[in-house]
């Protein structure tokens, strides 16, 4: 299963250690002075996650409700960290909108999925 799953736990890896990281070194990392980026990229953090889960397991004969299936683990993961970096950080705080823009990027990578299997359907049956 971990090597099924390779770059999805990795992504997870990844998303885990940036969202316990100290908050303080993070905010040192200005990016062009956007306004919200944090907003931003959680939702390519969450995009990424779910495509990598969408990729992993599409020769799966993945069906509608597989995928549903599929997207709570981002969707609960996301929510998991958010109360871990309200209860063991010191620098961090959780976030309801958050948790709206990992929803968000799990919702477009689902509906770039269905555009994907749409267009090469041939590809995929």
């Amino acid at each position: 299963m971990i090597k099924r799953y390779k770059y999805s736990l990795l992504l997870s890896l990844i998303i885990l250690y940036l969202s316990l990281k100290n908050a303080d070194e993070l905010n040192k990392v200005q990016f062009l002075n956007i306004p919200h980026f944090d907003k931003i990229a959680h939702l390519f953090m969450y995009f990424a996650l779910m495509s990598s889960i969408i990729f992993e397991t599409w020769k799966a004969a993945i069906n509608n409700h597989s995928l549903l299936l599929l997207a709570l683990f981002p969707f609960f993961f996301g929510i998991l960290l958010e109360i871990l970096q309200s209860t063991i950080t010191t620098t961090r705080n959780g976030s309801f909108y958050d948790v709206i823009f990992n929803t968000l990027g799990i919702i477009l990578s689902i509906a770039f999925w269905f555009v994907i299997r749409y267009v090469y359907k041939e590809k995929f049956r």
